[in-house]
């Protein structure tokens, strides 16, 4: 079966779990490289993080990590200010 989608997205977002993590760090973001992803997003609810990835060939480089309630700018989308306690308003720890 041919794939549906022929263009690699400019942007990912995964949302880890315990269970999850390491298959999105280790096994996930090699992929979305070589597939020439240009941006990921990697949000943590339990620990209240986003870490913004910029692709460099084909490796990541950490652009930022924010924390908390935080209102941020973060590539690709850094046009608009982003609140971040949404993201984990629901989150019971």
């Amino acid at each position: 079966m041919d794939p549906y989608f022929s263009l690699s997205p400019d942007w990912l977002c995964e949302v880890l779990s315990p269970s999850t993590a390491a298959v999105d760090r280790v096994r996930k973001l090699p992929i979305y490289a070589r597939e020439k992803v240009e941006h990921v997003w990697l949000v943590d609810p339990l620990l209240r993080t986003l870490e913004v990835l910029r692709r460099q060939d084909r490796a990541w480089l950490l652009v930022a990590t924010f924390q908390g309630d935080a209102k941020i700018r973060a590539e690709p989308f850094d046009a608009i200010e982003l609140e971040l306690g949404i993201l984990w308003a629901d989150v019971q720890l």
